[in-house]
């Protein structure tokens, strides 16, 4: 089987998984509600410059890290955000996982920051 044959098929094994199932049912619906797709985006901006401030060695803005703290507090404490977060993250875990055996099978080594 070609590489790329692999990959189309690997798309698709992916797109069968409980973990892109689950993912894909919360992800519908909390994109019917725009008030809190648009508090999530919001979230997930502000832990994305979290991420890379601690990569940078920086710490986070006092303003940005206390409205993080409350938006992760109210997204983890209703159901549908909560599911969906955490739908997510075992997603990214599957693809994180996936991603290291493809690299490690073509001999690369991509170092991760501390």
């Amino acid at each position: 089987m070609q590489a790329m044959e692999a990959a189309k098929a690997l798309a698709e094994a992916i797109q069968e998984s409980p973990e892109y199932r689950e993912y894909a049912r919360w992800k519908a619906e909390i994109d019917a509600d725009a008030g809190i797709r648009t508090l999530v985006n919001e979230y997930k901006k502000l832990q994305t410059a979290m991420q890379m401030r601690l990569l940078a060695g920086q710490s986070m803005d006092g303003e940005d890290a206390q409205r993080f703290q409350s938006l992760n507090v109210l997204l983890f404490a209703d159901q549908r955000t909560s599911g969906y977060l955490m739908a997510e993250m075992r997603l990214q875990r599957m693809m994180g996982e996936i991603f290291e055996t493809l690299t490690r099978a073509a001999g690369m080594e991509i170092p991760l920051p501390v």
